[in-house]
């Protein structure tokens, strides 16, 4: 190829064209030579049967275990005449959220103000724990004599059943709607407070001795050493903190009543609407799915492989 030629081509618009290999003979003969340009292998994407297998792969098993769960439930539905069936759940959920925000009376409410009910009473007392229980993680990390001085109640504390708690707080409160979020508060705390801590004394102490030398505050210490590092572990914890106070706001309002997803639950066993019951215990389940998807994108965003 000569150099004309190589100019045609480039004109032409071709992208990758190999560095031009001129020898020495063609040097000391003034003329020059090109070798022709390899062209590069495109990348070859996976084949149409790789993409089928592969979505296949991730279809199949959720499917085969949502048809066993429904072909048991099924099975029991026929063996016991006052177990509402797949069949009947499903027409039932159908009206049922054709008007999920009806109110007639404050005991009286669709399905969607009692699932908003129990997640403003989930908000409030898990973000007040998140505003003690993080901060006190620092602190416990960070200070041995801390550490020492509230490890004794916290390990007394933390295996009490949130439900234990309960009493005390309608006694303090006076009233069903604090209590219960107390109850979540105190159930949401403890995860928060020892994935914290523990986040913090694993933080290399290489880094605590460079801030040293670099005489850096406290404050400078904890927002650019101890947070960037401790904050999958804070992640965890506040992950293990909503599914737990998810799973104890139902166990709160059935015993406080009032509007709730949990009262709900209660109340459409008093009026033996099992049906309603089935529904409830899927729609818990979704909202909890849902809560525990949320923070595990808001983990991945900020983890270090975000980047």
């Amino acid at each position: 190829m000569t150099t004309a030629t190589l100019s045609t081509a480039l004109d032409q618009g071709l992208e990758h064209v190999e560095p031009a290999a001129v020898t020495a003979d063609a040097v000391k003969s003034g003329t020059t030579s090109v070798t022709p340009p390899v062209a590069s292998p495109a990348p070859r994407g996976p084949s149409l049967g790789e993409r089928l297998g592969g979505f296949m792969r991730r279809v199949i098993p959720p499917f085969l275990g949502l048809a066993l769960v429904l072909g048991v439930w099924a099975l029991v539905a026929m063996k016991s005449a006052d177990f509402p069936g797949p069949g009947k759940t499903f027409d039932a959920a159908v009206v049922l959220f054709s008007d999920p925000f009806y109110s007639n009376g404050p005991n009286d409410q669709g399905i969607g103000w009692n699932i908003l009910a129990s997640l403003k009473r989930v908000a409030v007392g898990f973000g007040v724990a998140a505003l003690v229980g993080i901060p006190l993680g620092f602190i416990i990390g960070r200070f041995a004599f801390m550490n020492a001085m509230l490890e004794p109640i916290i390990s007394l504390l933390r295996p009490v059943s949130p439900l234990a708690w309960l009493p005390i707080g309608l006694m303090v409160f006076k009233a069903a709607d604090p209590a219960s979020t107390w109850t979540i508060f105190i159930c949401s705390i403890w995860p928060m407070i020892l994935n914290t801590a523990q986040g913090v004394q694993r933080v290399p102490q290489d880094y605590l001795n460079v801030a040293r030398v670099l005489n850096l505050s406290e404050f400078r210490i904890i927002t650019k050493i101890l947070f960037p590092s401790v904050l999958p572990y804070m992640l965890t914890g506040i992950r293990l903190s909503i599914g737990t106070a998810w799973l104890v706001i139902v166990a709160a309002e059935m015993l406080t009543g009032g509007v709730g997803i949990g009262f709900w639950v209660w109340d459409e066993w008093n009026n033996l609407k099992v049906e309603h019951i089935l529904i409830a215990i899927f729609v818990i389940g979704i909202v909890g799915l849902l809560l525990e998807y949320l923070l595990l994108l808001i983990a991945r965003r900020f983890s270090y492989g975000a980047n």
